[in-house]
């Protein structure tokens, strides 16, 4: 698909969210499930997301989901604080507020951050694998109101159970159904607490978060490495809710530290355009990233985040790093770097980069591949035998310096000054790094692209099994394995994955749009990423029709 024209540009006026309309439209419009199916609560990979105009986003969503979760923690005996987040996008604003009235109600002691600020959805998970090491009778968890990266007029909640990423299947699946039963139901077993009352209630804490995240970072980065090298680092939060920790941190830590740009507006409207027109706060993209990549020469590295902070770009003087590229270095870095278990493993999703294989295998460690989700490595994380986690998408999390759990959600915050250690003690940018990683294994060609699929033929993409797969060679190279479940965790892929020793294809079904995803990488070139790309084409088309 072709690039919109104006991407990267500053979206014009008329392009702008109404927030007025939007957040009358949050209490306006009732969803219909009897009529319209499509408006119910549906969790995906990062909890409920949806806008308010299309009626699957709005205050009896929010209210029945925030009861099926007090639902769900007396049903598991959770009774400790629940930490609750919001980032900067308008409809956060209201979902917060509308979780309040129910939380309260339901006698849920609530901890949020004070003066009414933002809280990055890593600060959550820290503050609950922080609360429940030291209270283990009394388990806390968290809800964050975000959408990620998502557009302006979205809205999203998702929900993090105590062991503090995100939630599992079977928990988002049992919120689910609760809160669609509420919904048809009419909210009538829905108990609220009028606002106003509520935060009188002393069911409310207003607590510093901030605070101790930052000084524990310590525990994670190598920040005195930083500061002695002086480091410059040009930080654009793009609107989002980690805005105000980013001076704590500098002032915290000597760092030599610019905040380019410290607009918060609801609509986002400093924002260039996405590639398809659309303003979209995703730090992977370099149409997103076009205002800090413009100062890539001003600063050693740039850093920018999502709204809810769970993602990372990293600018270089050589530009945006590609996602992949710096899971890489990051990792072959961190397996250098810190005093973790020998035999420790490293995880990554089945849609990220062979590159990432080479590097871990090459220190003797081992790849732990899960499908699309970063809920596959909470466990991990937790239990403390997975060293690190990450995502396609810019999205990972690691231990910290001892080994001992920091968080289980990705966090933007600590990839991002990551980065500035890696060029500090090794005296390369990340993006040197990965040059030096091509010359030892050799460069890959990642590429992603999308396919027409209708419902049937998505449905048979996501049951296939290694028995439909009749070929033998792809690409012109021999199949060395087909699989449709996850070598780290056995966990179904909801699709296919095709590997050969040069390559491989992932293809996976959307769960919104007529399309199936393909994920491609070559280690023979752009030449044969093509070939591959046509390949793996005929290959699943041959199997979904």
């Amino acid at each position: 698909m072709a690039n919109h024209p104006n991407a990267g540009k500053k979206a014009p006026k008329s392009q702008l969210a109404n927030i007025p309309k939007l957040v009358s439209a949050y209490y306006l419009n009732e969803p219909d499930l009897e009529s319209n199916p499509e408006q119910c609560v549906a969790f995906g990979t990062s909890g409920h997301r949806g806008c308010s105009y299309n009626v699957k986003f709005n205050e009896s969503h929010i209210l029945a989901i925030t009861q099926a979760i007090c639902d769900y923690r007396k049903a598991n005996n959770i009774f400790g604080p629940l930490f609750l987040g919001k980032d900067t996008h308008a409809l956060s604003e209201a979902a917060f507020n509308s979780a309040i009235e129910v939380l309260v109600a339901n006698e849920v002691q609530v901890i949020t951050q004070e003066n009414d600020d933002f809280t990055p959805t890593p600060v959550v998970s820290h503050a609950i694998v922080c609360h429940n090491r030291t209270h283990p009778h009394e388990l806390a968890d968290g809800i964050v109101v975000t959408p990620s990266h998502n557009p302006p007029e979205d809205g999203g909640f998702k929900y993090n159970p105590p062991n503090g990423g995100p939630a599992d299947t079977d928990v988002t699946n049992w919120i689910e159904q609760r809160a669609n039963q509420l919904l048809r139901e009419d909210l009538v077993e829905v108990q609220l607490f009028p606002y106003a009352k509520a935060k009188r209630s002393g069911f409310i804490k207003y607590e510093d978060l901030l605070s101790p995240y930052v000084e524990d970072l310590a525990n994670v980065i190598d920040f005195d490495a930083i500061s002695k090298a002086n480091v410059s680092i040009g930080i654009d939060p793009l609107g989002g809710s980690g805005i105000n920790f980013w001076p704590v941190i500098a002032k915290r830590y000597g760092l030599n530290m610019t905040i380019v740009n410290d607009e918060v507006d609801p609509r986002f409207a400093f924002m260039p355009l996405d590639k398809d027109g659309k303003i979209r706060m995703d730090c992977s993209s370099p149409f997103a990233m076009a205002n800090l990549i413009a100062l890539k020469d001003d600063y050693d590295i740039g850093i920018g985040n999502d709204p809810d902070y769970d993602r990372h770009g990293i600018v270089t003087k050589d530009g945006l790093m590609n996602p992949n590229h710096f899971l890489a270095v990051a990792i072959d870095y961190l397996l250098q770097n810190r005093d973790w278990a020998d035999d420790i493993k490293v995880g990554k999703t089945l849609v990220s980069s062979g590159m990432i294989d080479k590097v871990v295998q090459s220190h003797g460690n081992e790849v732990y591949e899960v499908p699309v989700g970063f809920k596959w490595f909470v466990d991990g994380l937790s239990e403390k035998w997975l060293a690190f986690g990450g995502e396609e998408s810019a999205g990972a999390s690691f231990l910290r310096k001892d080994g001992d759990v920091w968080n289980t959600d990705k966090d933007g915050f600590i990839l991002g000054l990551l980065a500035a250690e890696i060029l500090a003690v090794t005296g390369k940018t990340p993006s040197e790094r990965y040059k030096e990683l091509e010359q030892a294994f050799g460069s890959p060609s990642y590429k992603r692209i999308d396919a027409p699929a209708n419902d049937g033929q998505k449905a048979r993409l996501k049951a296939l099994s290694v028995d439909d797969v009749k070929a033998d060679t792809l690409a012109g190279d021999k199949i060395t394995d087909i699989l449709t479940h996850a070598p780290g965790n056995g966990a179904a892929i909801g699709g296919l994955k095709v590997v050969t020793e040069s390559g491989w294809f992932a293809a996976r079904p959307s769960g919104t749009e007529d399309i199936y995803k393909i994920y491609l990488e070559s280690f023979k070139g752009e030449a044969h990423l093509a070939e591959l790309e046509s390949a793996a084409k005929a290959l699943v088309d041959s199997v979904i029709s």
